[in-house]
């Protein structure tokens, strides 16, 4: 077996595109793509389906990527062991996190890049998305989800909970009518998600208080929900880790526009037998246990 194949479909796996991979390789995609169909012949199976949005894993691919990645994270032990001055402590390799673009961005991406300085052979890939990402399909190693996982060998655990609350611009709110009741935010513009692309049913936040009339503007993105908020287009419903920072939005009826939500924290089972992926795992427990204060003040 060439371990550069497997080296092209570990990348490939991870980064879902011939074009990613090959740049983390430093090779063009043909050179991508010639060394899967290598190891596909090799293996008398097909790894990938192709699709429009890129490559996908097979049920042969899935089987095949804990043994690569394995392998992987012996190379590195070598390389660890072989480097002047290395130390053999500490984990090494490759660990995917996905999470909610809002958490990953702001709380997320600070804390993990401590985590690098902290261990120089451990790299992180953080997939800060608004969608759902899938274990089942090797989308990530660890994935931070807003809804339990309810199939497959995944280990679980409940990471923490974050509370959501209605936010205005200062200026806006000044020069509209005062709000003191559930009713009274009917007369105002709202920013909000695209219905039809909700990711998580977790996201439904309005229809539990109150119908909006308008929607000046709706987005996937919360972190475009945010920008326009700030810009005057409306009220919303944000995550207070994300607008309590902002001194020009205000709080909006605190007590009665008031949500809970809560991160589950997910990982194939396989997992736990990974140093890197376990190391990881419990540093991101840690992170919602030090960021409680901020995710639900």
């Amino acid at each position: 077996m060439d371990w550069d194949n497997l080296r092209y479909f570990l990348e490939l796996a991870r980064t879902g595109t011939l074009a990613a991979a090959a740049r983390r390789t430093g090779v063009e995609h043909t050179t991508v793509a010639r060394r899967i169909q290598q190891l596909e012949a090799r293996m008398g199976a097909p790894l990938f389906v192709r699709e429009a949005a890129g490559h996908r894993l097979t049920e042969a691919g899935r089987q095949l990527l804990p043994s690569v990645e394995a392998m992987e994270t012996a190379a590195l032990g070598v390389e660890r062991v072989a480097a002047p001055g290395a130390s053999s402590s500490g984990p090494a390799g490759l660990v995917r996190v996905g999470a909610t673009e809002g958490f990953g961005t702001l709380i997320l991406a600070p804390q993990l890049a401590q985590l690098t300085r902290q261990h120089p052979h451990l790299s992180i890939d953080l997939l800060a998305v608004p969608r759902m990402l899938h274990l089942s399909r090797r989308e990530a190693d660890i994935v931070i989800s807003l809804e339990r996982p309810k199939q497959g060998s995944v280990i679980v655990t409940r990471l923490a909970d974050y509370t959501l609350m209605v936010y205005g611009q200062r200026e806006y709110l000044a020069r509209r009518a005062l709000i003191t009741r559930l009713q009274d935010l009917r007369q105002h513009e709202f920013v909000n998600y695209v219905d039809d692309l909700l990711f998580s049913k977790e996201l439904q936040f309005l229809e539990e208080v109150f119908p909006p009339e308008r929607f000046t503007l709706r987005s996937t993105s919360i972190m475009a929900q945010y920008q326009a908020v700030r810009a005057g287009a409306g009220l919303a419903v944000l995550p207070a880790f994300l607008a309590d920072r902002d001194t020009s939005l205000t709080r909006v009826l605190p007590r009665e526009a008031r949500f809970t939500r809560t991160f589950w924290m997910s990982m194939p089972a396989e997992g736990k037998h990974q140093a890197r992926i376990q190391a990881v795992w419990e540093f991101l427990k840690q992170v919602g246990q030090s960021q409680a204060a901020r995710l639900r003040p």
